[in-house]
């Protein structure tokens, strides 16, 4: 009943009246009457934007793991993507939520919803969708001084990636998200766009479920050129890979560790971990054999 009262008292807080109106990701218009002053982040990646939008000094709580940059891990936790403490949040009075669409996440949106408070959706399909993100942030916090030049220089970044890329040769690929059980990614999500970008292609692109487990078998009936996957605490990686002689992405030394933090999480670290990307993918290139 407490949780209850004071999200009505925060609901009736608010303005009725918006005055700074931007679409999510979602297509949803999300209005506030004045820029955002405490904003609650419902994801590593989101807490990235927001400060890369100028909007630091608003963040005023986030989920675990958002340890980017170095000024977020001193901000307090309200939860993390399995369970969020509503107590904590209400008692930080937000006027903003931006939250991320996970698999247990439904219940907790649905949670957040009920509160009145205004919620934007932060779901980037494609790369050019992130620096697109940063801009409407920062129009939701008015930083818009800082985040319409941080996301043109976004955008430089993915124009000087595509202009070097453009044409080279495909390069087939697959993206190990796990190993027990075996998971990657299929052609809905951003890491497949960051792949085409530097002329890769995702062998499991047409799977229908965006995160979906594959078989050992199946990545062998595929027989990528070049295997990706991330250094992570308890987590095999690409060497589990090497006894499998007859894969060409063993043959050709074609087991690439990257940075997980820099690809996996679709914020503005994202346009720096598709450049490591497509450095792999030129070196698969040169290891093909004449």
């Amino acid at each position: 009943m407490k949780t209850w009262i004071l999200a009505a008292a925060l609901a009736a807080s608010l303005p009725a009246q918006a005055a700074v109106s931007v679409k999510d990701d979602d297509g949803n218009t999300v209005t506030l009457q004045k820029p955002a002053q405490r904003v609650v982040s419902l994801a590593p990646h989101v807490t990235e934007l927001l400060f890369a939008a100028g909007g630091g000094s608003h963040v005023v709580g986030v989920v675990a793991y958002s340890d980017f940059p170095e000024a977020a891990k001193a901000l307090p936790q309200v939860g993390s993507n399995r369970e969020l403490d509503m107590e904590r949040i209400l008692a930080l009075k937000p006027d903003l939520f931006v939250v991320w669409r996970h698999g247990s996440s439904e219940r907790q949106i649905d949670m957040i919803r009920k509160l009145g408070v205004p919620v934007f959706h932060s779901e980037p399909h494609k790369l050019e969708d992130i620096p697109e993100s940063v801009t409407r942030l920062g129009q939701l916090m008015g930083t818009d001084s800082v985040a319409r030049p941080a996301a043109e220089d976004l955008k430089r970044q993915l124009a000087a990636l595509r202009a070097k890329y453009a044409n080279r040769p495909v390069v087939r690929s697959f993206y190990q998200v796990w190993d027990k059980p075996l998971y990657t990614l299929n052609g809905e999500h951003i890491v497949t766009d960051a792949l085409r970008l530097c002329g890769g292609e995702n062998v499991f692109a047409k799977l229908p479920v965006t995160a979906p487990v594959v078989s050992v078998e199946g990545v062998l009936q595929e027989n990528p050129e070049a295997i990706f996957a991330t250094a992570e605490k308890n987590y095999g990686g690409v060497s589990m890979w090497k006894p499998y002689g007859t894969l060409t992405a063993v043959r050709n030394d074609n087991l690439f560790t990257i940075d997980g933090n820099l690809l996996n999480r679709s914020g503005p670290r994202m346009i720096a971990g598709a450049a490591m990307l497509c450095e792999k993918l030129e070196l698969a290139r040169q290891h093909r054999r004449k």
